[in-house]
């Protein structure tokens, strides 16, 4: 896929599986909600969780969007990411705004509902923003085979 189509594919998809390093040295996957901030992938985790504590001990992930039910209809995105950590508590609240602006379809985080908006800035103090800082990628898109595109 080329830039702009990965772009339009993380903007049309709704989980990233998020893929740590455990302590007995095997993958722990996740899936987690996401938004994209200047072709970056931004989520948030409560900062107790296992993933915390794996990225704290090696800040490596790889994540993974993927779409389709059949062979021929397969896509997604592989990223191999360094993550920043972030702890400050108004970082990610805007964060938690700005995936529940994505998530409850309210657009923007303006138009959030208030109820929303203080649910999350509630849970931003028992959680963390993860910042997704591409190293390398891999895409897949098997509806191009079909058509002979690659």
């Amino acid at each position: 896929m080329s830039d702009e189509e990965v772009l339009a594919f993380l903007d049309d998809e709704k989980t990233v599986i998020c893929a740590t390093n455990g302590r007995d040295g095997l993958p722990h996957l996740m899936p987690l909600w996401y938004v994209v901030r200047d072709g970056e992938l931004w989520s948030w985790t409560y900062a107790k969780s296992q993933k915390v504590h794996n990225l704290e001990r090696d800040s490596r992930a790889t994540v993974q969007v993927e779409a389709g039910t059949e062979y021929q209809e397969l896509r997604g995105v592989m990223f191999k990411c360094d993550v920043e950590v972030i702890r400050d508590t108004e970082r990610v609240a805007q964060l938690g705004l700005e995936i529940f602006a994505r998530y409850t379809g309210a657009g923007d985080v303006p138009s959030l509902d208030d109820s929303v908006r203080g649910m999350v800035l509630g849970q931003a103090r028992k959680r963390v923003a993860l910042h997704f800082v591409e190293r390398e990628r891999a895409t897949w898109d098997h509806r191009k085979l079909a058509a002979g595109v690659y």
